[in-house]
């Protein structure tokens, strides 16, 4: 996929997991760029990636607002932007499908969604900025996914740790792999650069705790500090030349031409919450989605997610 290849608005509601009307809202807005040919609405990917990159700017610490100030078109709540309503933090588009469910369940209501990496959401939820954080952060001493940073990120805090889905992670190459890049030790060559996740997502979580244990330093990897917000915007960069590897899920894989996906390890992508908020509504309405045929039907089939233990508790911390 071209950088600057025109994108219709139903392709861009594709990618973004949204409807195709409310591609034409955002253009209202004035939150993502577009342009016409014709009658015809039309958009390149770095508008599109430039909109995710945006709206992963907004983050729920620094959301004090004047009293004429609104968010995204809404009333401005009272004090901390985020302080009257029920938000929940991450960045993959299941958790937009969640969220409107949750809007539609008896017990639930309101939902807003922050889209910060995995180590950002759990300080949020620390901070009591957000009410449910999405985490698959890895940690290489003890192999164990989220748990060992939960325990970190909230000291003398009891959580519980809700399963969403496993996922593969693995490495984008250009089409055919003709640097034949299949290990984390293929890193390290000289011929080979990389475009990497910011700080704080799972991804890059991922990468440097391979590193930590292979005894490699980041600042030896050529390309390690360029760093983009999202699956889409690394495996985009590399379809077109811009870099030889990345590290995303598979999912994305599938929505970009250009590119092959080297699989490397299987993650769990969970949730986390309070455990005093447990028998709060809204989060006794997740439980009960994250259980419901209706809702696992919407990821039946779909490439990338194996939800055979949705909706189960994993741990309390």
């Amino acid at each position: 996929m071209d950088n600057q290849s025109a994108l219709t608005a139903q392709e861009v509601a594709d990618l973004l997991k949204i409807a195709k009307n409310t591609v034409y809202e955002l253009i209202k807005r004035g939150e993502i760029n577009s342009y016409k040919v014709g009658r015809k609405v039309r958009f390149t990917l770095e508008d599109v990636e430039a909109y995710i990159a945006r709206s992963k700017q907004l983050q729920p610490t620094a959301m004090v607002l004047d009293k004429d100030e609104k968010i995204e078109g809404h009333p401005k709540p009272k004090g901390n932007a985020f302080s009257s309503n029920f938000v929940i933090c991450g960045q993959d588009i299941m958790l937009d499908v969640l969220s409107n469910y949750i809007e539609r369940h008896p017990k639930g209501g309101p939902t807003l969604r922050s889209y910060i990496g995995s180590y950002s959401s759990l300080i949020a939820l620390y901070h009591g900025d957000i009410q449910v954080a999405s985490s698959h952060l890895w940690d290489g001493d003890t192999g164990q996914y989220n748990i060992p940073y939960v325990r970190s990120l909230l000291p003398g805090i009891p959580t519980v740790i809700i399963h969403l889905a496993y996922r593969m992670q693995g490495f984008y190459v250009v089409k055919g792999n003709p640097k034949n890049i299949t290990t984390w030790n293929d890193l390290k060559r000289e011929d080979i650069t990389m475009i990497n996740r910011e700080k704080g997502a799972g991804s890059r979580v991922l990468l440097d705790e391979h590193l930590r244990l292979l005894g490699i330093y980041g600042s030896t990897v050529k390309g390690y500090k360029r760093e983009s917000q999202s699956h889409l915007t690394v495996a985009s960069t590399v379809a077109r030349g811009g870099a030889d590897v990345g590290i995303g899920s598979e999912k994305i894989a599938r929505q970009v031409d250009g590119i092959d996906f080297i699989p490397l390890q299987k993650e769990r992508y969970e949730l986390v919450v309070k455990k005093e908020d447990i028998r709060r509504p809204q989060i006794q309405a997740i439980l009960e989605i994250l259980n419901s045929e209706e809702f696992k039907t919407e990821f039946i089939g779909v490439g990338g997610y194996d939800i055979s233990e949705m909706g189960h508790i994993v741990a309390e911390t």
